[in-house]
């Protein structure tokens, strides 16, 4: 069954559903032969074309949905550690690299991935960026953690062509131990022409930090996703619209539990309230599938589970180990993680 055709059975009650509402969502291996690699970063565009960012530098790329993957790394990346990537189109895309000092590095392209440019590098060695998100082709900004007491913003107008430092006088002071994390790229999202979201977690509260003027002025609020700990936190968010969105997280490690690993907003981020039956584990990305109002996904190494509420309640559909989860306008989500596993979801 066409995957377009089971996401949007997903998205109305079984009795309406007719034929699509028998039998369950699960995830077809749309394998690159690449098992060495772990994928964090991953850009869907549409059911044919999505990009990878993974470990290794290691970048690739398909155009016919999964059947063939492209290597299109950039050259002399090997020892960089890509954590994100945006893409606009099957030829332009910004990748994201992590890590301490000069690790933190920002790549883009304009012919899939032929040729590619650097275009920051990172030379603060307190600085540690995690995520990118673009509001549009041109509007984008990056994440660090906390430099000086504050979270560290960067900001483009090119598409990822050039940055600049945002100042930090519209940013509140970070919470002791409070950082990012680089999990899936969904750290830091966006919805419409200037909203956007940070998530947090190693201070004492997990917190969501919520801009309306692209990455200007911020406020932050707690959420229930417990923290205090360096392996605690929300890992992603997911946004539909600039009121409801999704928190998802908890404790990474894998013999550690992760009681109350979603929370739920419907005003913006300014209040966050605990998932009724939240995820079973950890999870570290998470996607809404699109022109829905109450059906997301979220992903983590133990499972992938399913809401149709809206996030108040969650079900495991699939127990393979991904990282992080993409939805796009046709109607297809992929997924990325852990030994160079993707998948595409199929009923």
């Amino acid at each position: 069954m066409a995957c377009g055709a089971a996401l949007a059975a997903l998205t109305v009650p079984a009795a309406e559903a007719g034929p699509l509402g028998q039998g369950s969502p699960h995830w077809a291996s749309k394998d690159p032969g690449t098992p060495q690699v772990r994928f964090r970063g991953l850009a869907a565009v549409d059911r044919r074309t999505a990009w990878l960012a993974g470990t290794a530098g290691t970048v690739l790329r398909t155009t016919d949905g999964g059947a063939s993957w492209r290597n299109v790394s950039p050259p002399g990346a090997g020892s960089l550690e890509f954590r994100d990537v945006e893409a606009f189109d099957s030829r332009r895309a910004v990748v994201l690299a992590i890590g301490e000092g000069e690790a933190s590095r920002v790549y883009r392209t304009d012919d899939g991935g032929a040729t590619w440019t650097e275009s920051f590098r990172n030379t603060d060695p307190k600085a540690f960026y995690d995520c990118l998100a673009f509001f549009d082709r041109r509007h984008g900004l990056a994440l660090s953690d906390p430099v000086d007491g504050k979270f560290r913003i960067l900001s483009t107008r090119d598409g990822g062509r050039s940055w600049q430092l945002l100042p930090p006088a519209g940013m509140p002071p970070a919470l002791d131990g409070e950082a990012g994390f680089a999990a899936s790229g969904q750290c830091l999202v966006t919805s419409g022409p200037k909203d956007v979201w940070l998530a947090t977690g190693g201070g004492a509260h997990a917190r969501v930090l919520h801009s309306a003027d692209r990455g200007v002025t911020w406020t932050a609020a707690d959420t229930p996703v417990p923290a205090g700990d360096p392996a605690k936190g929300v890992f992603a968010l997911a946004f539909r619209d600039r009121g409801h969105g999704l928190a998802v997280g908890g404790d990474y490690r894998p013999d550690q539990p992760s009681p109350r690993s979603a929370a739920v907003t419907a005003d913006g981020g300014r209040t966050w309230t605990p998932a009724a039956t939240p995820p079973p584990a950890y999870r570290s990305g998470a996607a809404w599938l699109p022109h829905s109002r109450g059906a997301a996904l979220a992903v983590g190494p133990s499972g992938t589970d399913l809401t149709t509420d809206a996030g108040r309640t969650w079900r495991t559909i699939d127990t393979g180990s991904y990282d992080t989860v993409a939805c796009t306008p046709d109607l297809s989500c992929w997924a990325a993680g852990e030994q160079g596993r993707v998948a595409r979801l199929e009923r």
